[in-house]
């Protein structure tokens, strides 16, 4: 029974229901025990596609655009994205990478 309980549990946090659950203890334990190894695995496996497509990004001019999906961003998702938060999503990420890339303007002289 209890095998039951913790497999109906598993699956509703997986599924989620649209909100973060970085609060929940299940998802932090889901997230810690399941989804970070699939995406250490997934960093491992995006880090050697990427050298073994580096020729063809090379020449085609393309090697930050397949770094940045074969690499960076499982990392991202392995490595930075908070604890339990399930329902992270590239979008928020290109958004905090914005953030601290901008260019930090300075004061004319007449403000």
């Amino acid at each position: 029974m209890k095998t039951q309980v913790m497999a109906c549990s598993l699956a509703f946090t997986l599924l989620g229901t649209g909100r973060s659950f970085a609060s929940d203890p299940g998802s932090i334990v889901v997230d810690t025990v399941l989804v970070r190894p699939v995406c250490l695995a997934g960093t491992i496996i995006g880090s050697a596609l990427f050298l073994v497509s580096l020729p063809v990004a090379l020449t085609s001019k393309s090697v930050h655009r397949s770094a940045n999906a074969l690499v960076a961003t499982p990392a991202y998702a392995t490595f930075r994205r908070p604890l339990g938060d399930i329902d992270w999503n590239e979008h928020e990420r290109t958004k905090d990478n914005q953030k601290k890339d901008s260019p930090k303007t300075e004061p004319t002289p007449g403000e």
